[in-house]
């Protein structure tokens, strides 16, 4: 683990050289590892397959649960911290990016909110369990061995496509073939890249060659907001990001995120928060 003053960000090659870790966890294991890695960012996916039992965490803000037979991941730059797990048992992932093929990663990071659980059914849990069992045999053993790392890959790539598979299934095919919904999920891939520099939703609607009003229009229609409340809401979302986990200060924070002007930024905040970055801090540190 990473400690800055910025919030700690665990990085898998601190870790492993293989770009992958794997192992089974209950529930000591689950409340141990939250208690030893607290609130913290992971450079790499994480992926989750439940057995039994109940767990919770929190993830930019959402609380989630997870129950039963159930797949859940988290992406990369994600805020989480793993609260409680009762008689919990199942699997723990951890990815680097670049494992994941970029046609999985279309499916997990073009949620337009905080991804939920997807429950399984017995035949969905049987495929995702063997692969996992298969997977962790082949990630513990002899590194020496002849296409050791072909196999762990071949086996890695077959479970994330059951996760993705899961969590695709769960969309509507009718929205993610319109056009709107294809204009959207481009403009997340840039806002989530650029917002710090770029807050202007022209700059947007540029770089994807439409016009600024039906870059709007296409929000509108696939989230029900508008463009700049998009822009707002990833830049808010960091900005509480770092007021609950960092030691930055506001004028810090706010350079952080691209204002030169701190109480420019501040009015911002509060405009959208109804707190001040200050109150905010204060509310949420009790």
């Amino acid at each position: 683990m990473i400690k800055t003053k910025h919030i700690p960000v665990h990085r898998i090659h601190d870790d492993t050289n293989i770009g992958m870790q794997i192992h089974s966890v209950g529930e000591k294991d689950m409340e141990d590892e939250g208690r030893s890695l607290g609130i913290h960012r992971d450079d790499h996916y994480i992926f989750f397959l439940t057995d039994k039992g109940e767990g919770s965490l929190t993830v930019d803000f959402t609380d989630i649960n997870i129950c039963g037979r159930a797949i859940y991941y988290i992406l990369p730059g994600q805020v989480h911290h793993i609260l409680k797990a009762y008689s919990a048992s199942g699997w723990f992932i951890a990815v680097d990016t670049l494992l994941v093929p970029p046609h999985y990663r279309e499916i997990f990071e073009n949620q337009l909110c905080i991804q939920q659980p997807y429950p399984l059914n017995d035949e969905q849990f049987k495929q995702c369990e063997a692969t996992a069992n298969l997977l962790h045999r082949q990630f513990e053993s002899d590194r020496a061995q002849p296409f050791y790392t072909q196999l762990l890959y071949s086996l890695l790539n077959t479970f994330i496509g059951y996760i993705a598979t899961g969590y695709s299934n769960n969309t509507q095919n009718s929205v993610t073939a319109t056009r709107p919904y294809q204009i959207t999920q481009q403009f997340k891939k840039f806002l989530k890249v650029n917002f710090v520099k770029n807050k202007s939703p022209s700059w947007y609607a540029e770089q994807l060659m439409i016009s600024e009003s039906y870059l709007n229009e296409s929000l509108k229609k696939t989230t029900g907001f508008s463009v700049t409340y998009w822009i707002t809401h990833e830049i808010v979302l960091e900005a509480k990001r770092l007021l609950y986990y960092s030691q930055l200060n506001i004028k810090e924070i706010a350079h952080t995120l691209g204002y030169e002007d701190h109480t420019y930024f501040s009015r911002l905040f509060k405009k959208s928060v109804a707190q001040t970055p200050l109150e905010f801090r204060q509310a949420y540190r009790k």
